[in-house]
């Protein structure tokens, strides 16, 4: 789908609720990694508010909040805290959503981000790098006069 997904402004109050009340997780995963373009000079945004589309058999738009965004890359980063064990089927949607919109959606559990950031630094800078390469892929070099 080459449609874009829009901010949602209606939902900014919650947003900003959320950066205020996030997790240890995301507080790591923001301050040491993704803040000021430090995560391979990418920009991120947090708790970024997102209205996807209805499609032909829903009723409504869906609204939602994710914990990390680079757009430029259509990459969500979502840190799963002990709630996501009893949402899991709403969190396979949310990500099947996003991925008809071109986005990538990557899942770490709280766990994993308090106890091994630097698994998952690289396990980020190994998806940005591969996510990269399908984006500029490497013109073959052809053989000179």
């Amino acid at each position: 789908m080459d449609e874009k997904l829009k901010y949602n402004k209606k939902l900014k109050p919650l947003a900003r609720k959320l950066r205020n009340d996030s997790t240890l997780g995301e507080v790591l995963l923001w301050s040491n990694v993704l803040r000021a373009k430090n995560m391979l000079g990418y920009q991120f945004n947090r708790q970024f508010s997102i209205k996807i589309p209805k499609e032909e058999n829903e009723q409504k738009d869906l609204n939602i909040i994710v914990d990390f965004i680079c757009r430029k890359l259509k990459l969500v980063i979502e840190i799963d805290g002990y709630s996501h064990n009893f949402k899991q089927e709403k969190d396979r949607i949310r990500d099947q959503k996003l991925s008809k919109y071109g986005y990538t959606v990557l899942r770490f559990t709280e766990n994993e981000v308090r106890n091994d950031i630097n698994n998952v630094i690289r396990e980020l800078e190994f998806k940005i790098t591969e996510m990269e390469e399908n984006f500029n892929p490497q013109t073959p070099f052809v053989k000179g006069d």
